[in-house]
């Protein structure tokens, strides 16, 4: 039969309903003083390393992101790179499940509410939230940045950290895809739970160490020139970018730096390689656009795993019974 109406019609009801709720919940209220005080201890540690350095850096704004402290061996964004799925996780896994549980999904689509509306209006309330929480702990590290250090940011600076903060926000729309893609699988809160973490674990931690050594079975051959090396790395960032965390790291770390000219360059840091040694000579540092474009492909590839989680769980749900 033909649909008749709008089929976003009442997305804009789920969308301030599921909104309020998440706002107002002691789960989001715990995820966020979780990811508030991480932040907060990072910024601080991170500022009493910039207060120690002597050497004047144009854009020492951007350190308070970068910069790993003493005491807290994590940056900014790598806490942010380990926090934000848990955060998206937790507010996914059982955005429709629990209609399942409550008996309450039937009630809902019997109302002039399309599936398309009811998905839709579950992910962009929780992407919202999530985007909510996002922006006032941005706010907060710029407050502690102009209080404590004493120094406004630059106009390029303030630029480059709000690109940070839309892709933070990307990123988290992946994990929140997937969690709730697992809502729609599985009809236990728990099992959805217990298998989107398991992927996290899995992507954040056992990947990046097990990716090398995949990648090191389709070399070649011994390193026998700069060539050679380069596209071994390639082939390891490849394996690598599997991970949605892979992929945001080399987002902030070419947008938050702009001396670093190529998604590359950190991995020839930690062997120990400097430009010089790669026959390379150190310029001016890049602008914001090219800086974008360096990073253009990983940014489109969060946006695609976004999409295609979204209209995976979005199949599903269409071929479900959802009066059993």
């Amino acid at each position: 039969m033909r649909r008749e109406g709008s089929p976003w019609h009442g997305m804009g009801v789920v969308f301030l309903k599921e909104l309020s709720d998440h706002l107002t919940s002691v789960r989001m209220r715990v995820l966020e003083w979780l990811v508030v005080l991480t932040g907060i201890a990072a910024i601080y540690s991170a500022i009493t390393q910039i207060r120690e350095v002597t050497a004047e850096d144009p854009f020492l704004f951007l350190r308070l992101f970068t910069r790993a402290g003493g005491q807290l061996p994590l940056s900014f964004v790598s806490l942010l790179s380990f926090l934000v799925p848990l955060v998206a996780i937790g507010l996914g896994f059982d955005l429709v499940n629990s209609e399942h549980n409550q008996r309450t999904l039937s009630r809902i689509l019997a109302q002039p509410i399309y599936r398309d509306a009811l998905l839709f209006g579950k992910f962009l309330a929780g992407l919202a939230t999530i985007g909510i929480g996002m922006v006032a702990l941005w706010l907060l590290v710029i407050g502690l940045g102009l209080l404590l250090l004493g120094l406004p940011p630059s106009a390029e600076e303030m630029a480059r950290a709000f690109i940070m903060l839309g892709v933070t926000i990307i990123y988290a729309g992946v994990w929140l895809a997937l969690a709730m893609l697992f809502s729609i699988v599985f009809r236990s809160p728990a099992t959805a739970a217990l298998v989107a973490l398991g992927i996290w674990l899995f992507l954040t931690i056992l990947w990046p160490l097990l990716s090398p050594a995949v990648a090191a079975a389709f070399a070649p051959g011994p390193i026998t020139s700069a060539g050679e090396l380069l596209g071994q790395l390639s082939t390891q960032q490849a394996f690598a970018r599997v991970s949605p965390g892979a992929l945001y790291g080399e987002i902030v770390a070419v947008v938050l730096d702009p001396s670093v000219r190529s998604t590359q360059q950190p991995l020839l840091a930690s062997m120990g390689l400097t430009l010089l040694e790669r026959g390379a000579i150190p310029g001016a540092p890049l602008p914001l656009l090219q800086s974008v474009l360096v990073v253009w492909a990983q940014i489109v590839s969060l946006v695609a795993a976004t999409i295609l989680l979204f209209v995976a769980g979005y199949v599903v749900f269409q071929r479900q019974e959802v009066r059993a």
